[in-house]
This record gives C-alpha cells, structure tokens and sequence, in this order.
C-alpha cells in the first residue's frame, strides 16, 4: 500500500491551490509548519469539509453530499464509502491524537497517526507509515501554536517544515461535516473493539445530518454526536459471520434515546465518563458475503428535531 501521508499531502496541495474558492486560509509558523484555518477565522463551507473529509482518510474514502430532511427541515447529508476501511478509517480517519502542550490542546486526526503508529489498530492491520510531510487535523477552538507542531513533528518524526495542520472547531460548517462523515469510521471502529478481524471487514458506507452549525462548542460537540448516533446510518460488507454485530449501533448504550449535551452535563463534560457504547451509527446493516444480512438499531428523529433546534 503507498503511503497514506503520500496521498494526503496530494490532497493537502489541492487545499492550498483552492484556498479561495474553499473560504479557508493558510499561513506558515515560525518553524515553517503550515497550518490551514478551516473554520477558525474563515468561513469554510460544504465543499472545504468534504476535502478535509478526504486528507482524513487518506484519499482512501469518498465523501459525498445530498439534501435530506430531519423533521421539517431539509439539511445536508455526508455519505462516507470506502473499500478500504482499516486503512482508510481506523488507521487515518479516527480521532485518536490528543494533542496537549502548555499553550495548545486539540484531537487530532489523520495520517500523522500512522507515522507514529502505537495504537491498536496498526498492530491489528499491520500498518506503519513512513514518509516525510504529514497531516493532522485538529478539532480546536484555537490557533495551532509552534509548540503543537514542534510535538507533531517530533512524534511523527519528520521536519517541521513537513508539517500541515489542518484546524477547525466543532462548531464550524467544517466541524459538522467532517463529524457527519465518521458514520462508518464509528461502525468500523466498534466492530473491532468487539474483538472482529478490521482486515475481514471488506467494504463500509456510512450517512448522518450535517448539524446546524450552533453558537458554542458544547453544542456543536452534542449536535455532532447525536446526529450520528441518533440519525447516523451504517452499511458494512465483512467476509466472516459473527454474533456481535448488535453491539456496533449506539441503542447499545444504557443512556440511548438522552441528547449527548444532556449526557455529558451529567459527566461534567468529561467523555471518559461517558460509556463508549453511545458512540455509534443508530442503524447498521451487515451483509456477510455469502451469508445473512443483519439490520439492528433504529433513527430517532425527534432527538435530532430537539437537539438542532429546528423549529
């Protein structure tokens, strides 16, 4: 396989080419890292989080818009599909890099996680990354700091001039898109903590609502999650047959059918907290080649009326 950072950076180029027309911007660190503002002082837009979708995944996934509907509303949709769902999600898409120095804290996410390659996942699908650009997105609410690419690159263990960070908040057109496009990285993601083999799952599709984009963050972070779990729609095609593909879809969690904000105010916002079953599409289909297909979970679009404040 040729390097997810290889093809992120192809993509990464393309941002920058048509920062104008996406409504980001771009500027250098001291330290000649890069960062690309995605929603932090720019607007952004649909088509700026579909990009950012794709440097997520590598190049290995396509994200895709339509319109839908959550009550009375119409509102946009991001359907995610790959063939290559360990290395493009588990391995790339996830949000798993919590990015913490004295002046900067973001999750990050991307192929810079390869180039580290300590998690779970690149031991499961056997994956190391070696290359020298990098690109890690970050959820943040803050300018990333040269300290912050000083710990990225040291980390991924490339120059700081090989750097591109990729910043944007939750609540941002961006934050909402790129969140409605982890549908399937969350079904993936779950059926491999259920101990299934990432590299049997051959094919995965997943759909949500783009939130509306709120005032705060706390909003935008309960928005993002219940549009996943409450109207997020999974579709997995997997080699083997296994007894715990019930277990992928958020009615797992003792707290389904509750808004996340009112969840994780229960916590005192703290998501270790929070049980990690609550964090998954609210439908799955598994189709097993050559065996049954398995539908579990159910929408529940009253929870996503109440939560998007659609009037």
């Amino acid at each position: 396989m040729e390097s997810l950072n290889r093809m992120a950076i192809e993509l990464v180029d393309e941002a920058l080419e048509f920062a104008e027309e996406l409504n980001v911007g771009a500027y250098e660190l001291e330290n000649e890292a890069t960062v690309l503002d995605f929603g932090l002082e720019f607007d952004g837009g649909i088509e700026a989080g579909l990009l950012c979708t794709e440097i997520q995944t590598a190049g290995l996934a396509t994200p895709n818009r339509d319109l839908g509907t959550v009550g009375d509303a119409s509102l946009p949709y991001v359907e995610l599909s790959t063939d290559q769902p360990a290395l493009s999600l588990l391995c790339s898409q996830k949000a798993s890099w919590e990015l913490a120095t004295a002046d900067f804290e973001a999750l990050g996410s991307g192929p810079a996680r390869a180039l580290v390659a300590e998690e779970t996942e690149f031991h499961s699908v056997g994956y190391t990354d070696a290359f020298d650009l990098t690109a890690l997105a970050l959820e943040t609410s803050e300018q990333p700091t040269e300290a912050a690419a000083e710990q990225v690159a040291d980390l991924a263990e490339v120059e700081p001039s090989g750097v591109f960070l990729l910043a944007y908040p939750t609540a941002s057109i961006v934050g909402s898109v790129t969140n409605a496009a982890r549908v399937a990285e969350l079904a993936t993601f779950n059926l491999a903590e259920l101990g299934y083999d990432p590299l049997d799952i051959v094919s995965a599709t997943g759909r949500a609502p783009v939130p509306p984009v709120p005032g705060d963050e706390e909003t935008a972070i309960g928005r993002t999650n219940d549009a996943i779990a409450y109207g997020g729609s999974a579709h997995l095609v997997v080699r083997e047959d296994f007894d715990g593909f019930d277990h992928i879809v958020s009615s797992a969690g003792e707290a389904h059918g509750t808004p996340f904000v009112e969840i994780f105010d229960d916590r005192d916002w703290s998501f270790e907290e929070t049980e990690a079953d609550l964090f998954g599409p609210a439908t799955v289909t598994v189709d097993v080649i050559g065996g049954p297909t398995y539908v579990h979970g159910e929408t529940n679009e009253s929870v996503l009326v109440d939560s998007f404040d659609l009037s």
